[in-house]
């Protein structure tokens, strides 16, 4: 059986991952999102996620309960299993990820394909502090951190700005996987 493509989401923090993400969910409808369990204290949000506690999540580890699981930002965020059970249903299944993760989970999933999501640093320090999520320190060191580069070795990747329009985001990725999802 083959399974679909794993679509990665990456890019800085305030990029509009989510938003990208749902964004094309709607449009096309063989795409399933992939819901992550995340350590995201109470009070925090943000996208849809199953929130655990650091406890549970490291059970969760030691269980086998993810295909891929790694830290950042001071938080744990793990791809549950039932990826491979939507992977056998879907055209393709979209996951945020970590930039730092990109190799491994190109090694996890095999067939995986980047979309790195950019903004002009305004849009993005905008998007940050409207968000409402981070303290000013935090916005600071996620802002320096925006320009970090993909891992090399990544066999497909999509490089798209979302500094305008999110409906011209969206048709740009949808026209660049079209070949790949034909």
């Amino acid at each position: 059986m083959t399974l679909a493509p794993v679509i990665a989401v990456v890019g800085p923090s305030g990029v509009g991952k989510d938003s990208v993400m749902e964004a094309l969910e709607a449009r096309a409808p063989g795409i399933a999102r992939v819901r992550r369990a995340i350590t995201r204290p109470e009070g925090e949000e943000g996208e849809d996620f199953d929130r655990v506690s650091v406890a549970d999540f490291q059970q969760l580890v030691e269980q086998g309960a993810f295909s891929l699981h790694w830290p950042a930002h001071g938080l744990l965020y793990g791809v549950p299993k039932s990826i491979e059970q939507q992977r056998q249903q879907a055209d393709a299944v979209l996951v945020n990820l970590s930039r730092s993760v990109l190799l491994k989970a190109q090694k996890v999933f095999g067939d995986l394909i980047v979309i790195s999501l950019t903004a002009d640093p305004d849009v993005l320090a905008h998007r940050l502090s409207t968000r409402g999520r981070e303290d000013a320190a935090e916005q600071i060191r996620r802002l320096a951190r925006a320009k970090r580069a993909l891992p090399e070795g990544l066999a497909r990747v999509i490089e798209i700005d979302n500094s305008g329009p999110l409906e011209a985001t969206i048709d740009a990725i949808l026209e660049q996987l079209q070949p790949e999802r034909a």
